[in-house]
């Protein structure tokens, strides 16, 4: 593995990158008060809301005020699908991006050509302090098409001035061919998929650590430091997290830097982060572990005045980048908490004990289903493509043991062929819920 620093050089940081910590919250409180002028001229959703709340946008005097405002939901962006939520004309957006919308009416966000400038600014930020350069080679497996990850990622590296392979996902065979063939440095990807790419090199009878990747840059789901150490000891890279969401931007919300390689740092210039109680919508102090939520401080088409994310984080001082604040890995999401017979769990859970557990790839997949008056959780699991046919069964055995003495709920494992559960855009649908709720 690559020695890269202990250190950024401060040359290669931008302006926004060596603001004071006064200076950084200066222009976040000016960029928040424009912003939300803009939302309450322009979208009907934000006027009613604010009018509901009692508040206006000359109400906000100083960053805590944001705190009086409401939140924004997916529920929110969906009821006003497809366009309502635009704070521009339809003729300055210049591209729609969307979710798949499997659990109902798709997400759409809008961008104008300024949005694409600031994201491919964004991510060429990203992408530097995870150790790439100019003139690099990134192999870029994120799906390209209405998911943000493919053209997003492509955009930024393009600007920081790499040279973009824009592979997308699938045909894993071929990725690793083109990773022997053209030697890039730099791989962008989900991180279950990185794990099938390693596998395959591995039965094409290659030694994924002599490939000419240095560094890995996984996101679009949640991953443990486990799957870190398994990943840079078995493909010799630095493997590196990157934070966004399609409602707020796509990819480049947040970087983890791989000097220190400690949480992401927010860019918050762009983003105004906070942490609030999920059940209360309480604002939770730096270091408290709650539900993150996201202001856009320059987006044009498509602002978004505290977005719940869902996902579980703390924020935390900044370290390589000292005035913008890290968050924590995401390890969980409040819409993914399983409560089955009253035990509270989450598929990372499941992640760590089955990476922990010989002959398993962390590729897997929990149903929940109801016998009886009773709920009933049953998990698929992959086998590694080197674990004997004999060895499979003991290991779910394993797994299930460890899942009932360790988390304290009984769950069915059944370990399945490599390459068996279903993929979009790279992931796994990590959680099915057919309980019965009649």
């Amino acid at each position: 593995m690559t020695h890269l620093g202990a250190a950024p050089d401060p040359v290669l940081l931008d302006e926004a990158e060596r603001l004071g910590a006064d200076e950084l919250r200066a222009l976040q409180l000016r960029r928040l008060q424009r912003t939300l002028r803009q939302v309450y001229e322009k979208v009907p959703h934000y006027r009613r809301a604010f009018d509901k709340a009692g508040v206006h946008p000359n109400d906000c005097r100083e960053l805590a005020d944001l705190a009086r405002f409401p939140t924004t939901t997916k529920a929110d962006l969906r009821d006003n699908y497809p366009f309502g939520m635009f704070a521009v004309p339809e003729h300055d957006v210049r591209r729609i991006h969307a979710s798949s919308g499997t659990t109902g009416r798709p997400t759409v966000v809008g961008y104008t050509e300024a949005d694409l400038d600031m994201w491919a600014a964004v991510m060429a930020r990203s992408i530097r302090a995870a150790g790439a350069r100019r003139g690099d080679r990134l192999h870029n497996a994120y799906g390209y098409g209405l998911f943000t990850g493919g053209l997003g990622a492509h955009a930024g590296a393009e600007r920081l001035g790499c040279t973009v392979i824009p592979v997308s996902g699938g045909m894993t065979p071929r990725q690793v061919q083109l990773i022997t063939d053209f030697r890039p440095r730099i791989i962008m990807v989900t991180p279950s998929y990185m794990l099938t790419v390693i596998d395959q090199f591995e039965k094409q009878g290659l030694d994924p650590r002599t490939s000419s990747l240095e560094i890995g840059i996984f996101g679009a789901e949640p991953w443990t430091e486990q799957m870190r150490r398994e990943m840079e000891e078995r493909a010799g890279i630095h493997a590196v997290d990157i934070y966004g969401l399609s409602e707020v931007i796509g990819p480049g919300v947040a970087q983890e830097c791989v000097e220190t390689k400690d949480g992401l740092h927010i860019w918050e210039d762009h983003f105004y982060p906070e942490v609030l109680d999920p059940g209360t919508g309480e604002v939770l102090s730096d270091g408290e572990r709650g539900e993150l939520v996201l202001t856009s401080l320059t987006k044009q088409a498509m602002p978004v005045i505290r977005y719940r994310t869902r996902d579980l984080t703390r924020l935390l001082p900044g370290t390589a980048r000292p005035a913008m604040r890290r968050m924590e890995k995401i390890t969980g999401r409040t819409d993914d908490m399983i409560i089955v017979r009253g035990v509270n769990l989450f598929p990372t859970q499941i992640e760590e004990i089955i990476l922990r557990t010989p002959g398993l790839a962390p590729h897997f997949q929990l149903v929940l289903t109801t016998q009886g008056r009773m709920d009933h959780l049953a998990g698929q699991v992959e086998a590694r493509p080197d674990c004997p046919g004999e060895r499979r069964h003991p290991a779910g055995t394993e797994v299930a043991a460890t899942i009932k003495n360790t988390i304290g709920t009984s769950v069915e494992v059944v370990v399945v062929e490599p390459e068996t559960l279903a993929r979009s855009a790279g992931k796994i649908q990590r959680l099915v819920d057919h309980r019965d709720r009649s």
